[in-house]
């Protein structure tokens, strides 16, 4: 069983930018790869292609070829309107193994998934199902298929930890070929075994494609260690350079100098000055090909850059928020009773729970309740960004309110500090992916001072390579964050108190739970 992908190249056609060069893999069976790099740089086009080229024909050109000696299954970030709308029976029976299926091959997808065998054939929409439940759902129907080969574009969306936790055991004791993108880095930690990673290492240079046979964290961390060993070799040869250079433009200078001088009537030492310039400029050029063969300095894809200085936070041990809900309710129903929360100045508070548990609305009640405050500047970043942003506003209108030229430069100032290129400064919001809406936020966030951050799932679409640095300024953040997360390293690394929401309220939590998925 093989998955072989042929010097790939893809262009996307609007802007003429080269998403993919060149990128050649093969993948045997047991092989989990996961796509990695920023958002934005091609990773669901290349997904998509492979399954079918017809599905990115209206927005990229390609080139090259991908071949495999299985059956192909593929599973998209969402679930279209349409599919919401079926009932789970239509979804599935628009597999056309599902009908030829006997009862005890589909009681064997359903335990591999740990789905309910009779959900199949319920009326219910899908759009009722929770996170975990939908994404079992798609499973199946990929299953029911038989595959040799997954194409999984971020099957860990959305996930409470109990899903996140079995989809790990899924990929690793899945028997063929997985290849899947994912912003989860314990999940990519756990999982892959082969890393295909697609960066875009400056503006208007080409994008650089490898495939490595090597664990998450192992190639993170060699690729650290390359990249720290090649910029000091870099730096330490552009120093002697610069001695060796400083001391011949010292000689040239003099004999320059001497030449300007020398007296005609002594053409002896005028012929020995000219000969020395005859060396010294074959100095220069043997220094000019030494500059030429240095070791460059390495072009890689720059860190998202933010730092918060808030203009106002609640002092340690202030009160920040005393809140009691006796009914927790989404509509009719009841979600929750009697949650309680306090929190302080300087806390950093992360809630989970179950998908369907209330968090959304118990965050939404929670930034209604601060966002009031006349004594705080609280931020909130909503699950949908739709929420907290005007999708026809440019990033440039949205981080410069006033309007004035200055404001303007300063906007366009943070937004390239946050890798927005100058054309996606001007494109409308709702044009942006979920990782740049998300970096608007939290920019917006420190340009107003906030102190206080309410989050919804803040990491969910960060790359995991941007995600380390996202993680490092919300722990150095000096205010309050209250949090909804199922980021396994955003739960450990910044929040220093844990909760988990149940149908009895908020449970402290310890953060042994993120190993084991307890939830409590």
């Amino acid at each position: 069983m093989v998955l072989q992908v042929n010097h790939v190249t893809l262009i996307h056609s609007r802007d003429l930018r080269t998403l993919v060069e060149d990128l050649s893999f093969t993948l045997h069976q047991g092989d989990r790869a996961a796509v990695i790099g920023e958002e934005g740089n091609g990773k669901s086009t290349l997904l998509q292609w492979l399954w079918d080229p017809g599905r990115i024909a209206g927005y990229c050109q390609y080139s090259g070829s991908a071949s495999t000696d299985g059956v192909v299954g593929y599973l998209a970030q969402e679930l279209s309107p349409e599919e919401q709308a079926e009932s789970i029976y239509d979804y599935c029976a628009a597999s056309g193994s599902f009908s030829l299926l006997t009862p005890a091959e589909r009681g064997e997808v359903a335990r591999k998934l740990q789905f309910d065998l009779e959900e199949y054939f319920s009326d219910r929409p899908v759009a009722t199902l929770s996170g975990g439940e939908k994404l079992k759902l798609q499973l199946s129907r990929l299953l029911f298929d038989k595959p040799s080969v997954l194409l999984l574009d971020e099957p860990s969306s959305d996930l409470d930890l109990e899903t996140l936790l079995w989809l790990e055991h899924f990929l690793n004791s899945y028997k063929g070929i997985i290849l899947y993108t994912s912003h989860d880095e314990t999940l990519l930690e756990n999982t892959a075994n082969v890393i295909v990673h697609i960066e875009h290492p400056r503006e208007g240079k080409p994008p650089r494609c490898c495939a490595v046979r090597a664990g998450y964290r192992d190639y993170a961390l060699r690729r650290e260690s390359l990249l720290e060993n090649q910029t000091r070799q870099a730096r330490k040869e552009r120093e002697e350079y610069e001695k060796k250079m400083d001391r011949f433009r010292r000689i040239q200078q003099s004999v320059e100098h001497a030449q300007r001088s020398v007296s005609r009537q002594d053409p002896s030492t005028g012929r020995l000055l000219k000969k020395k310039m005859h060396a010294v400029q074959s100095m220069g050029r043997r220094f000019q090909r030494e500059a030429e063969n240095m070791t460059r300095l390495p072009e890689v894809e720059e860190e998202v850059f933010l730092r918060f200085a808030p203009d106002s936070v609640p002092p340690a041990g202030k009160t920040v928020l005393d809140l009691h809900i006796p009914e927790l309710r989404a509509g009719e129903r009841l979600l929750a009773r009697n949650v309680r929360l306090f929190v302080r100045g300087g806390e950093k508070v992360g809630i989970l729970g179950r998908n369907g548990a209330g968090k959304t609305t118990l965050l939404r009640q929670i930034a209604g309740e601060l966002l009031r405050r006349r004594d705080l500047q609280a931020g909130y970043m909503p699950q949908d960004y739709g929420e907290g942003l005007p999708p026809e506003e440019t990033p440039v209108a949205y981080l410069s309110p006033s309007g004035d030229r200055e404001a303007e430069r300063r906007a366009r100032t943070f937004l390239g500090s946050i890798r927005f290129a100058p054309e996606e400064m001007f494109h409308p919001i709702r044009d942006l992916s979920g990782g740049q809406k998300a970096k608007l936020l939290l920019t917006r966030f420190m340009l107003d001072g906030a102190g206080v951050l309410i989050l919804d799932e803040p990491t969910r679409n960060f790359s995991p390579l941007s995600g380390p640095q996202v993680r490092r300024v919300l722990s150095a953040f000096p205010g309050v964050i209250i949090s909804v997360s199922h980021d396994r390293k955003f739960l450990t690394e910044v929040c220093d108190k844990l909760y988990t929401l149940t149908e009895d309220g908020l449970i402290p939590t310890d953060k042994s739970c993120l190993e084991e998925g307890t939830g409590r």
